[in-house]
């Protein structure tokens, strides 16, 4: 079976680190893949000057090639150039490599990918399928009326008419589409995998990361991963943040690493009373983020509430459940909500009730104090964020899906 696997984002993305390379590395190990092309979308100076391909694992089966995104203009006029002329540069690619399948990962590369069906009906799966179109307007990014917000939910409507096989991340999506008619068999669930050994909990690191930073060795210490702003919170990540300083006091400390303006963060952290000295705030490489889990005690994923939520899977909350860290998630988010208000590996809070924040807090600091709680916690991640499910998904979709 020859694959070409499209990615919509850089090569260099962190969701690309944490989510196609390990993907890439199950198709490389099937014996029955003879070769995987893969594609990603490169924008700004990722375009003008492409990174080399280092996977980071055996990958003889595996090559290589960018999109670029043409730079210097609106989105929108960059976007409609991107949908116009990538389908025809894949439609190149499948013929000069013999492609026999298309996976795409996410709905926007599942967008190019039913484009591409349309010149070449080259059979496609698509992993990570969310309803995204809904998630940028829920999100207030898109407007109801923007060409993208259009075009996108037009999109995943062919794709799920059409794919072969979609993969959304949360169970809640899967039984959402079989009562939209899709067949039972074409859909199987893979939240977003997690590398459990570059994940797990390292005491020596987490000491070493902790006298860097000149945490006190007896100090509270949560983070944060991630954005603020876009479907996270922002302001009101920083006043969730104040409440867990409040309740646990002097001894609290936290770790945020951002690609947000690092000063911005900064000021804002200082404003809710953790200034220099009780925060530490960078912009780290996904491979030095274990290292900061591990010194860490507990986590915070402030995603804003909306219905599309209950369709997603973080990415973050399996890294943070895999370093064996209880979670404080907000209410409604994919399938993780109601895991951690059914089996623990954190709280929920919902800033509609004001009272559930501190209540949250107060659940966390009651896990934090069993001394085996990270190896509880870490078996979350075993069980719902394994790379099996992705070996059994392809199993399920990948066999049938060349004829």
């Amino acid at each position: 079976m020859r694959i070409l696997f499209l990615s919509y984002w850089g090569l260099e993305d962190p969701l690309t680190t944490s989510t196609v390379l390990p993907h890439l590395q199950v198709l490389q190990e099937r014996p029955d893949v003879e070769s995987v092309l893969l594609v990603t979308v490169e924008r700004g100076a990722a375009a003008l000057n492409p990174a080399p391909f280092r996977p980071g694992f055996p990958a003889s089966k595996i090559s290589y090639v960018p999109l670029c995104s043409r730079p210097g203009r609106n989105v929108i006029l960059t976007k409609t150039d991107d949908f116009i002329r990538f389908p025809r540069e894949l439609a190149a690619l499948v013929r000069e490599h013999r492609i026999e399948l298309v996976i795409g990962r996410g709905a926007p590369a599942g967008a190019l990918a039913y484009l591409l069906w349309q010149k070449t009906k080259t059979p496609f799966v698509v992993e990570s399928f969310e309803p995204h179109a809904d998630y940028m307007l829920e999100s207030g990014v898109w407007k109801s009326y923007d060409p993208r917000y259009l075009f996108q939910r037009h999109w995943e409507t062919k794709q799920k008419q059409l794919a072969r096989g979609l993969m959304p991340v949360a169970e809640n999506y899967r039984q959402q589409l079989i009562k939209e008619g899709i067949a039972a068999g074409q859909i199987v669930t893979v939240p977003c995998s997690v590398n459990l050994n570059a994940f797990g909990y390292d005491p020596a690191a987490g000491q070493q990361v902790r006298q860097r930073l000149g945490f006190p060795a007896d100090a509270i210490v949560g983070i944060y991963v991630g954005k603020f702003g876009d479907i996270y919170y922002n302001e009101e990540a920083y006043e969730l943040f104040r409440a867990a300083a409040e309740y646990f006091g002097p001894s609290f400390r936290l770790i945020v690493l951002t690609p947000n303006p690092l000063d911005e963060v900064r000021g804002k952290l200082a404003a809710v009373g953790l200034g220099e000295g009780r925060s530490f705030v960078t912009k780290a490489a996904h491979h030095e983020v274990p290292g900061y889990l591990s010194a860490a005690d507990f986590a915070f994923a402030p995603i804003k509430p909306a219905d599309c939520r209950r369709f997603c899977s973080p990415i973050k909350v399996g890294e943070y459940w895999a370093s064996g860290l209880p979670v404080v998630l907000t209410e409604g988010v994919g399938d993780d909500s109601d895991i951690i208000q059914r089996e623990g590996g954190g709280a929920i809070f919902n800033l509609q009730r004001p009272a559930s924040v501190a209540e949250s807090i107060a659940r966390v600091a009651e896990l934090i104090r069993q001394p085996d709680y990270r190896s509880q916690v870490r078996e979350l991640a075993r069980h719902h964020r394994s790379p099996e499910r992705v070996k059994q998904a392809y199993d399920a979709l990948l066999p049938g899906a060349v004829r």
